[in-house]
């Protein structure tokens, strides 16, 4: 996550938005990725006998993270960097129309996979012992 916030401040800086960059280093880089590690930190139950939800699958998670390492590699190899040295200049207002009307729909449609993502997280946080207690 820190290296995600970290790369998106660098964008903001390569996009020529220095203060923008800035504040995402401060509030975000800085103080949400120390605020959630602390929250980790201290709602952990260290010797509680939790079920391993996702023991069955990890021969699939480890396949299926080769094949992204393997298709990201095999991007980056691909890739015609000395291309890519060229800078197009695009306004925000062209990126926010295309983003708000040809692209409404992925658009929507990743906000709804964040949210199941999110409900999912949920799910499989919740001990058990708070399941009987609601009975």
């Amino acid at each position: 996550m820190m290296v995600c916030f970290g790369t998106l401040a660098g964008m903001y800086a390569l996009l020529g938005a220095p203060i923008v960059a800035a504040a995402q280093v401060l509030i975000y880089l800085g103080a949400i990725s120390v605020l959630i590690l602390f929250a980790i930190m201290l709602t952990q139950a260290g010797d509680a006998n939790l079920p391993r939800p996702f023991h069955p699958q990890v021969w699939v998670a480890g396949l299926v993270a080769l094949i992204i390492v393997g298709l990201i590699g095999y991007a980056v190899t691909q890739t015609d960097w000395h291309a890519a040295v060229a800078v197009t200049a695009i306004s925000v207002e062209t990126i926010a129309t295309a983003l708000f009307t040809d692209y409404a729909l992925p658009f929507e449609i990743l906000s709804l996979l964040l949210l199941v993502a999110i409900i999912g997280a949920i799910y499989l946080a919740r001990r058990p012992e708070d399941d009987e207690g609601a009975n």
